[in-house]
């Protein structure tokens, strides 16, 4: 019998507690890895090849405080997942500052800082896998959108610097852009109840992204996948 891929691997994954995180964690731990999970709805605990850590991406102290303890305990991650992240559905006329300034520090300045502390030691190691979730909003401005893709588009631009700069180092980035998934995120929005929006039977579930996230990371270390994008089958233009 073949072993799981990822026996022996170190994986750290943000926003791990629900959602698209924690199915992306579940699936790395499932083909073999030891998998840090990172939210702030978590509690520090350890067991059979997981451990949890409550940390706030948007802190540097919090991030700081994260990354020590794995690299001091476990040692320096073999695949980082930049996942954490909120969703807005809101016109520009209704986007407050603190609106915008809450999701850009969640989905742009929480991301930058993990990369920040973790991508440098992989690079100076020779090995690693950085991954971000993204969303269909870093390359398409729908409207109601102005901060969350913001956020995004800046997103998949600091993304694209990074393998820029990592590149020949052995050090692999993929971005994952998908469509709609459906997750607790819809549930103040209401997808059913608005025209143009993709019903939330007809969306991908949290499951198919983390299969894209397993496929990225279980690839010859010849073959590096910088990007994959996920529709729903059935998709309505609006989201």
């Amino acid at each position: 019998m073949t072993a799981p891929a990822l026996v022996g691997k170190l994986a750290l994954v943000t926003g791990a507690s629900r959602g698209i995180g924690l199915a992306v964690a579940d699936e790395l731990r499932a083909a073999g890895a030891h998998v840090v999970r990172l939210a702030r709805s978590l509690h520090d605990a350890s067991g059979d090849r997981l451990t949890d850590m409550q940390c706030d991406v948007t802190h540097p102290g919090d991030v700081d405080r994260a990354v020590g303890r794995v690299v001091a305990d476990l040692g320096v991650p073999d695949i980082v997942v930049n996942n954490a992240g909120i969703f807005l559905i809101k016109p520009l006329q209704d986007t407050t500052a603190a609106d915008f300034t809450a999701t850009l520090a969640t989905n742009l300045t929480g991301p930058f800082l993990l990369a920040r502390a973790l991508v440098p030691r992989m690079v100076e190691r020779g090995s690693g896998h950085l991954v971000t979730i993204g969303s269909i909003s870093d390359y398409i401005g729908f409207p109601g959108s102005t901060a969350y893709a913001a956020s995004k588009f800046g997103l998949r631009g600091m993304h694209e610097v990074i393998r820029a700069e990592t590149a020949k180092t052995g050090v692999r980035t993929t971005l994952i852009s998908p469509g709609p998934v459906d997750t607790d995120i819809w549930d103040d929005v209401k997808p059913d109840e608005k025209p143009g929006f993709t019903k939330r039977k007809d969306m991908m579930r949290a499951e198919d992204v983390a299969e894209a996230v397993l496929f990225a990371v279980t690839r010859p270390a010849r073959v590096a996948i910088t990007e994959i994008r996920l529709l729903p089958t059935i998709y309505s233009p609006r989201g």
